[in-house]
């Protein structure tokens, strides 16, 4: 979960509080470091004079011996490390310490600082004459360098004169030990970290709680009145008693939830209506569907009719002639013996003649009826070939030969078994009207398994002349046909695609003029969701 806005505030204010309080510390520490160094500097300047001064009279009567007394007693108070005399070639003439002797270069750090430039410096100032270093023990030490320079008393004694043109006779090397200003120093860090950490604690927790009551909490209650407004709790309001921004963001947020309130109510009582009028238009269009779908089984029940009028009319006058023969050989006194065998052949043709008419009659009313819509578990190759047994009449009169190419393995299917049936009729009866140019019309109905194992697909294929393009995009439209005037009503196709389509099915087209067309019809296994065909796609 990312840092709420509170805790970044609270965080980003403390960082900078503990950058700010971090560099004033250290400023403050290094200020009063460079004011110790300074007081230490002018006070190692003073003692270098006095030093000086002190051996002034014994070196100016030469007595050196009296002079280096001078100076290791003055060597003995705490702070000095070592005190050290160079004359003007840089060799040591004395040091408290006596390990340190020889000649010392003027590039070193001791005479580096007279002897920096071309022309060696006379009059310096005490800070640029000292310098401050670690030495072997990891101990900081400052050394102050004064120069002896050759006064007049000097220049003009009698006993050691030098010339008055040499400005400097020597240097004076006093080494002074920085360990007490080190812990005082240390002292300073310590006291400005815990001032600065005591500053930040008490700064942070102000900061702490004046954010979580200026800022958590009503932010917290926005996000609340959110969530509300976003779960359409739209009864709870923010109550934030806060001047400035939030408080206008609250009152703003109050504001738009009343509104928000009064148009959901609004769209509430449209959305009531509209339901009811969709209720309302849902089952016109069933009953207009189911209408649709009544019409055109009429009217291929119709063209059925007439074919099968032929087929129905044979056998009767068989059983009329067969009725007739019986007659005759019936006498008064009964049937003669030895014509029995004769009656009960006749009699069985007859009975084999009424029933080939009673499943012929059986199978038009099955289609002509009206059933209730239903979805039940079916066997598609059973309803192809139950269908086929009623137009087979039809399709040998108009010259069309029929082939099933039925996969035997094909899984029943949840559909509904009038309407699959009608969308058999409607796909066979168009593919056989299509060859009618043909000398010989050849209508093929498939069978297969799809490859997802989800659905099945029934072709119906013919050789007849192909539909031309420019009416691909119409064929499912309602009325639209191309067949003369009689025979269509432009139906047919609209109600295959109506019904494939509740079915949750596809339908697609495959043709080539003057090569033929195939039906292609995939239907869920399952039956898919029942739906209201589209009343603006058809075909015929």
């Amino acid at each position: 979960m990312p840092p709420k806005l509170a805790q970044r505030l609270i965080l980003f204010l403390t960082l900078v509080l503990i950058s700010v309080g971090t560099i004033s510390g250290y400023l403050q520490v290094r200020t009063q470091e460079n004011q110790i160094l300074n007081t230490i500097i002018d006070g190692a300047d003073q003692l270098s004079n006095g030093i000086t001064s002190a051996t002034w009279h014994a070196m100016l009567a030469n007595n050196r011996e009296a002079a280096y007394q001078i100076m290791h007693t003055i060597a003995l108070r705490q702070g000095i490390a070592n005190i050290r005399i160079f004359n003007r070639e840089g060799r040591i003439m004395f040091s408290t310490d006596s390990t340190i002797t020889g000649v010392v270069e003027r590039n070193s750090k001791e005479c580096a600082v007279c002897h920096s430039t071309p022309t060696p410096q006379v009059n310096i100032t005490p800070p640029d004459r000292s310098r401050i270093f670690t030495n072997d023990k990891g101990k900081r030490e400052l050394a102050m360098v004064t120069p002896i320079y050759n006064e007049p008393a000097c220049s003009n004694a009698a006993c050691h004169a030098h010339p008055a043109q040499v400005k400097v006779l020597g240097v004076l090397d006093v080494t002074y030990s920085l360990e007490n200003v080190d812990q005082i120093v240390e002292n300073i860090q310590r006291r400005a970290i815990f001032t600065t950490a005591i500053t930040v604690i008490v700064i942070g927790v102000f900061i702490f709680f004046f954010i979580r009551a200026t800022v958590h909490k009503p932010i917290a209650k926005l996000i609340a009145g959110t969530r509300a407004l976003s779960a359409m709790q739209l009864d709870r309001p923010v109550d934030i008693k806060a001047d400035g921004e939030i408080g206008e963001l609250a009152h703003a947020f109050n504001s738009m939830r009343e509104q928000l309130m009064k148009t959901v109510s609004e769209l509430n009582e449209l959305t009531q209506s509209l339901e009811t009028k969709v209720q309302q238009r849902t089952e016109q269009l069933k009953a207009m569907n189911q209408k649709l779908f009544q019409s055109d089984r009429l009217a291929s029940l119709g063209q059925l009719a007439a074919s099968v009028e032929h087929e129905i009319n044979n056998p009767i006058a068989g059983v009329l002639n067969l009725s007739m023969l019986v007659e005759r050989i019936l006498k008064e006194d009964g049937i003669p013996p030895e014509r029995v065998e004769e009656v009960r052949r006749y009699l069985i043709q007859i009975s084999s003649e009424t029933t080939r008419v009673g499943r012929i009659v059986g199978d038009l009313l099955a289609f002509s009826r009206r059933p209730s819509p239903q979805r039940l578990p079916a066997d598609l190759n059973a309803i192809i070939r139950r269908t086929v047994s009623i137009i087979d009449h039809k399709l040998k009169l108009a010259n069309v030969e029929l082939e099933l190419q039925l996969d035997e393995t094909l899984p029943n299917i949840k559909c509904d078994n009038s309407q699959i049936q009608q969308v058999i009729v409607n796909l066979v009866m168009n593919a056989s009207e299509a060859t009618h140019n043909r000398d010989h019309g050849k209508v093929t109905v498939r069978t297969t398994v799809n490859t997802n194992r989800e659905s099945i697909r029934l072709e119906v294929k013919d050789n007849g002349d192909g539909i031309p393009k420019e009416y691909l995009a119409k064929i499912y439209d309602p009325f639209f046909t191309t067949k003369g005037e009689g025979k269509g009503v432009g139906l047919g196709l609209a109600v295959v695609y109506g019904i494939v389509e509740s079915h949750g099915g596809e339908i697609e087209v495959d043709t080539k003029v003057g090569e033929g067309t195939i039906f292609r019809v995939d239907l869920p296994i399952s039956g898919g969701a029942e739906k209201i065909p589209p009343q603006s796609s058809g075909i015929t």
